[in-house]
């Protein structure tokens, strides 16, 4: 079933008297499930497509649907809405809060959403123990290994219930035994929930993984493979 569509997508950027083309007609749909990865050299536009996709940055013209609803005719509050209940993000840095548990940072989102506190701490046990960290839920952020907190981080993003995953570069600070470990997690998860991944990757690794690699070049399509 088709997730996400974007339909002539573009992204100017203005340095001073230089219009920037960060994005030019991109057209990409993903299904519910996929494990997808937009790859491409530096300045190719994938993070800049990626904050697109997930509300944090508007297009200069262009359609984007996700989940059948038109995201650029929300208002910010709207958006913000929209965001918070069908887009799960995980940040290359991992964006934890230091002064709560792993548990509690899971539970975060899940506050902000308004569930109650059973059904969060039940939510956020399940996927920390997806995530292989159910010994560790009281740790704080500071008593994690990188790679534990990267997986923190994406338990905080599934409890929520998103359709979509986002994740910018969520290997990049791993060793390659977290790295894998961390991808084989979520591959198994999109297989099991059904939730969909995309990825902003330089990784080899995350390559390897990918079921559907998405290359970018100059802000625009240059390939666009399933395997």
């Amino acid at each position: 079933m088709k997730l996400l569509s974007l339909n002539n997508v573009n992204k100017e950027y203005q340095q001073g008297d230089v219009t920037i083309n960060a994005l030019q007609n991109v057209n990409l749909e993903l299904s519910d499930g996929e494990f997808a990865a937009l790859v491409g050299p530096s300045g190719s536009g994938k993070t800049t497509l990626l904050n697109i996709i997930g509300g944090l940055d508007n297009p200069t013209s262009g359609l984007i649907q996700l989940n059948g609803q038109d995201m650029t005719q929300f208002n910010e509050a709207e958006l913000s809405r929209f965001r918070l209940f069908e887009i799960g993000f995980v940040f290359q840095a991992y964006n934890l809060v230091p002064v709560l548990s792993a548990l509690e940072n899971v539970e975060l989102i899940m506050v902000l959403q308004g569930k109650h506190k059973k059904d969060r701490e039940e939510r956020a046990q399940h996927y920390l123990k997806l995530v292989g960290l159910q010994t560790m839920q009281h740790r704080r952020p500071s008593a994690l290994s990188g790679g534990q907190q990267q997986r923190v981080a994406v338990a905080r993003a599934l409890a929520a219930g998103p359709r979509i995953v986002l994740a910018d570069e969520p290997t990049a600070n791993l060793d390659s035994e977290n790295a894998f470990a961390l991808l084989d997690i979520m591959h198994d998860l999109t297989h099991e929930e059904g939730t969909t991944f995309l990825f902003s990757t330089h990784d080899p690794r995350v390559m390897e993984r990918a079921e559907r690699i998405v290359t970018l070049r100059d802000g625009k399509i240059e390939s666009d493979e399933s395997r």
